[in-house]
């Protein structure tokens, strides 16, 4: 069975749904605060060209990246993806999450994972989250939510070293279904 990796989640203060190309002002509003990027390894996604370079164009390309709305105001406030599916492992990959600061440090990246996580978790038995080593941010916050610290390999953007953790995520240790999402997926009938 072939997983919809673009669902239109609803949770209680966000909304995630497909990313599409008409989404790049939007997007790039909420990810134009180089205070965001300035512990991820690629520092300057918060400049026009290189956002759309290294983080949009791979997004939609990726078929699988989502936007997050706030439900209150409409406006696209981050975005994140599903990736590295490995069906006959029963495991997949959530990340390149980002929201904008302004959400930070009142339950919206819980709220979305949770939304994803319950999702997905009934497709795969699995989830990996990859985090840069200096991102103490989002090694905290996938700590939070259960994820166990596996290895770590060196990785490259653009030609520069960093240390890239690999957390894991089992069913079997998922969050409890505070957020269940509200699944709508296209073509469905619903």
């Amino acid at each position: 069975m072939k997983i919809n990796l673009q669902p239109t989640l609803v949770g209680e203060n966000v909304t995630l749904r497909p990313l599409s190309v008409d989404d790049f002002e939007g997007l790039y509003d909420a990810a134009s605060d180089p205070a965001i990027w300035e512990t991820h390894p690629d520092k300057l996604r918060y400049q026009r060209d290189i956002f759309k370079e290294r983080f949009f164009d791979g997004a939609i390309s990726s078929g699988s990246a989502l936007a997050i709305v706030c439900n209150k105001s409409k406006k696209i406030i981050g975005s994140s993806r599903y990736y590295d599916e490995e069906p006959k492992n029963k495991e997949i990959a959530v990340g390149y999450t980002f929201i904008e600061r302004a959400f930070w440090g009142n339950g919206i990246n819980k709220e979305l994972k949770e939304l994803m996580l319950n999702y997905i978790f009934k497709f795969v038995d699995h989830v990996w989250f990859h985090v840069g080593e200096d991102n103490l941010r989002s090694r905290k916050a996938v700590e939070s939510i259960g994820a166990v610290f596996s290895h770590s390999e060196e990785q490259y953007i653009e030609g520069s070293p960093f240390i890239q953790l690999f957390y894991k995520l089992s069913e079997s240790a998922k969050l409890p279904n505070t957020y269940e999402p509200n699944t709508y997926e296209p073509n469905s009938g619903q």
